[in-house]
């Protein structure tokens, strides 16, 4: 009976495994709905925001909603998102990637945890473009200060080159995401762009933003210019 149910158990895994693996549009587009909802809750929040200063500096932001269905699977500890980054003439299209493993689930107590990174220089934007890193031993990594009028500290923008958040029942706050591995969803890519699109393409604004993207990316664009206009 033991074996029977070892058995039927790793069949229901590699099943699941091989859904998440792969990536559809409608998958695509249900992500980016969903990033675009997060970012909006997070920076429409009195006071609980992304410091401006931050925000203006980023090179990248990635967004990873968080999706309970792959809990009992991962172990809270997966998510799949997307990241889109600053070009001479606005905001990306999105890149969508994954995130494994960390000090921190996404699912805490059974809710949905969002997780929120900003790549802050060139060096962070390089490690997006990989196909795998680590963060913590590829990319430096902080959590980072909350609050749209706080004054980031000089040591951790300078530290870091990376900073996380994460907003759970509506509370946002900075998180440590040491030991996580971010990797390239090449599927979403490809289901989004089609085969003959890379990452770095989309990243340096080569690739026009998809329809289903534009809220996300305007309101990106629009928290941006407020905070450089604020300095």
């Amino acid at each position: 009976m033991l074996k029977r149910i070892m058995i039927l158990s790793a069949l229901t895994l590699c099943a699941t495994l091989t859904a998440v693996a792969g990536s559809d549009r409608e998958d695509d587009v249900k992500r980016t709905h969903r990033a675009a909802e997060v970012f909006q809750a997070i920076m429409s929040a009195p006071d609980q925001g992304i410091p401006q200063d931050l925000l203006n500096s980023a090179k990248c932001i990635a967004i990873i909603p968080g999706e309970m269905k792959f809990a009992f699977v991962f172990g809270g500890n997966y998510g799949r998102g997307l990241a889109i980054c600053r070009t001479g003439h606005g905001w990306s299209a999105p890149m969508f990637l994954a995130v494994d493993g960390g000090s921190v689930g996404y699912q805490i107590g059974g809710s949905s945890t969002d997780l929120v990174m900003l790549f802050m220089n060139d060096h962070a934007l390089q490690s997006l473009l990989g196909d795998k890193f680590k963060l913590g031993a590829d990319a430096s990594v902080a959590a980072g200060p909350v609050g749209r009028s706080a004054t980031a500290g000089t040591d951790i923008r300078m530290g870091a080159e990376i900073l996380s958040y994460s907003r759970s029942k509506g509370v946002f706050a900075g998180v440590a995401l040491d030991g996580a591995v971010v990797q390239a969803d090449k599927s979403g890519d490809k289901a989004m762009y089609g085969e003959n699109v890379n990452r770095h393409e989309i990243l340096s604004g080569k690739v026009s933003v998809p329809t289903s993207a534009r809220i996300l990316v305007r309101e990106v664009d629009e928290d941006s210019r407020s905070a450089k206009n604020n300095n």
